[in-house]
């Protein structure tokens, strides 16, 4: 029978009777025709480069072996699929405290000092792909250890609380499954204390985050999961040293890096020594895990840094980078590395536009260093994003009650040359003309008012000082500054390399952890289990749509206190 499909019968052509046919021996041959030549000659080569294509394939084929089937060859190419999707490196960069005004602050405070066009881009304005919302399990307005346990657990939890859920049970990592199930090495790099919330909430769990000595315990390696990270580069050596030591801020007399020497197996060691940091061997695998801590607190601002001292931001980024890749270079995994501009929320938090836009353009600078890497490494993936934004910055100011004009003065931040914070606890306990001369020799404010040199002949604390003198410069320039603590504004998410399309659009911040999870193929439930072993109340439930309603019905509450209620003055 002719077949039914177009495609495959001979349109144009009479159709053969095979009941018709009569056998060859007593049937006349036929005259030959044209198309009955056509179809014997397609055949015949159909046959023959079939047979040819079967006898190359064998010749290429290894001894013994044969061409793979159809089915095998689907297997390779899934297989091969799911190795492309997952990236070999990963970068999660975190601006503590950047939000989108300061990110125009410092970009429009770039190009006025370096004579930039208007369109002129930073680092992360090249990639910059969606939105952040930030809000956390207990508030509108997140703290540091709740926003990054929603990058490092995947799920909302309460303010102060490190790797832990709103019921206050541990939490598995995305840095934890990375090292334990796919045997990635891991890296933290901080310009705050490494014990502080933003990398603390990476390898460690626990209910508040003041408690930096139970956190540096878990860092160097005494936790459930008896593991720690390959790499830790920042501030905040006192947590690891005995009281008993001069530079020690600890309530026990345990020296947790002689334990990570001798329980746990740490390569290199080091405190308070740029020297020997700098003499580490990059190339060199047997130098991990390595921890190399710069100051007993938080690291110094980029505007105060004293380089002979301490590294940048950038510095120990580029060091982190070269250890991971040289470490990783010859097996099939790479490494996941946190990297966080810690101080950028801290001059927020003072109100100091010079020191933060200093730490800014560093972190910008880091920036630019980790897509270069990722330029030369195509299977990395670089995310950037902030935990939350600090100090509700507005580049615009209401001096009078006059109706304002349109601007803001970065030329006032051009020539000061210390934090406000660094300054205020040189001059604390100065009388008050010189008081009034390093103000004017550091800030570069030269037409102190009456009124400013009476509130600096007062005596008072270090901190009430800094916002003063941060105030000084914010009136003069007209930025603007809505509280000393965090706002509840979405933050910008940046993200650049293999996969970073899919980060496209407005994200909640835990779908940023559980991107980070799915992509690598990372298991955080059997992370929490495991840490969760011992407690027989603890269950592992999904989060349904109804309990993420309750998240809201447990917010906080406004309730009238006229002692909350400052009203400004004009």
């Amino acid at each position: 029978m002719a077949s039914t499909d177009p495609l495959l019968s001979d349109q144009g052509e009479e159709e053969w009777d095979m009941d018709k046919l009569e056998p060859l021996s007593s049937q006349p041959a036929p005259p030959p025709r044209r198309s009955v030549v056509l179809r014997l000659v397609i055949v015949v080569s159909v046959i023959t480069l079939t047979l040819l294509g079967i006898t190359v394939a064998a010749m290429l084929s290894p001894l013994g072996e044969e061409p793979p089937t159809t089915s095998q060859a689907k297997n390779e190419t899934k297989i091969q699929q799911q190795i492309q999707q997952q990236p070999r490196n990963v970068i999660f960069m975190i601006s503590d405290g950047l939000g989108p005004a300061s990110v125009s602050f410092a970009r429009t405070y770039y190009q006025y000092i370096h004579n930039k066009p208007y369109d002129y881009e930073m680092p992360l304005d090249t990639i910059h792909v969606g939105q952040s919302r930030t809000r956390s399990a207990s508030t509108l307005v997140t703290d540091s250890a709740a926003g990054a346990t929603a990058f490092s657990c995947g799920l909302k939890t309460y303010n102060r609380g490190i790797g832990v859920d709103p019921q206050r049970k541990p939490c598995g990592t995305i840095m934890e499954s990375a090292k334990m199930h796919l045997g990635m090495k891991t890296g933290l790099v901080a310009t705050s204390r490494i014990t502080h919330a933003t990398p603390a909430s990476f390898n460690s769990h626990v209910v508040d985050r003041d408690n930096e000595n139970a956190i540096a315990v878990q860092q160097v390696g005494d936790n459930p999961l008896a593991m720690h990270v390959d790499l830790m580069f920042g501030g905040g050596y006192c947590h690891f040293l005995p009281k008993s030591s001069k530079e020690g801020c600890r309530g026990d007399e345990r020296n947790l890096f002689d334990e990570a020497i001798a329980n746990y197996n740490w390569s290199t060691v080091q405190y308070g020594n740029r020297s020997a940091w700098d003499a580490l061997p990059a190339d060199n695998a047997s130098a991990l895990p390595a921890i190399s801590l710069f100051s007993s607190g938080h690291m110094s601002y980029e505007i105060d840094r004293d380089a002979s001292q301490q590294p940048s931001l950038s510095e120990m980024t580029d060091k982190a980078l070269q250890m991971l890749s040289n470490a990783t270079k010859e097996g099939e995994k790479g490494f996941f590395l946190m990297v966080e501009g810690s101080r950028i929320d801290m001059a927020a938090h003072s109100n100091d536009p010079a020191a933060h836009v200093h730490d800014i353009l560093e972190y910008q600078d880091t920036v630019a260093l980790v897509k270069a890497f990722v330029d030369q490494n195509p299977n990395t993936l670089l995310i950037s994003t902030s935990d939350h934004e600090t100090g509700g910055l507005s580049l615009a100011r209401q001096v009078s009650n006059r109706y304002p004009k349109y601007l803001w003065y970065p030329d006032v931040l051009k020539n000061i040359k210390s934090s406000t914070a660094e300054l205020a606890r040189k001059i604390q306990h100065m009388d008050t003309d010189a008081k009034v001369q390093n103000v004017k020799d550091n800030l570069g404010i030269t037409d102190i008012t009456d009124d400013e040199k009476k509130s600096l002949a007062k005596p008072t604390s270090v901190k009430h000082l800094d916002q003063f003198l941060a105030d000084m410069v914010s009136l003069r320039s007209q930025l603007g500054w809505a509280t000393h603590g965090h706002s509840g504004v979405d933050v910008n998410l940046y993200a650049y390399g293999h996969s970073a399309k899919e980060l496209r659009g407005s994200r909640e911040n835990t779908a940023i952890g559980l991107f980070l999870a799915k992509r690598l193929g990372l298991d955080l439930n059997t992370i929490t289990l495991k840490l969760n072993e011992n407690d027989p109340q603890f269950h592992l439930a999904p989060l349904t749509e109804e309990m993420k309603i309750e998240y809201t019905d447990h917010l906080d509450q406004y309730h009238h206190d006229e002692r909350l209620l400052h009203h400004p003055h004009f």
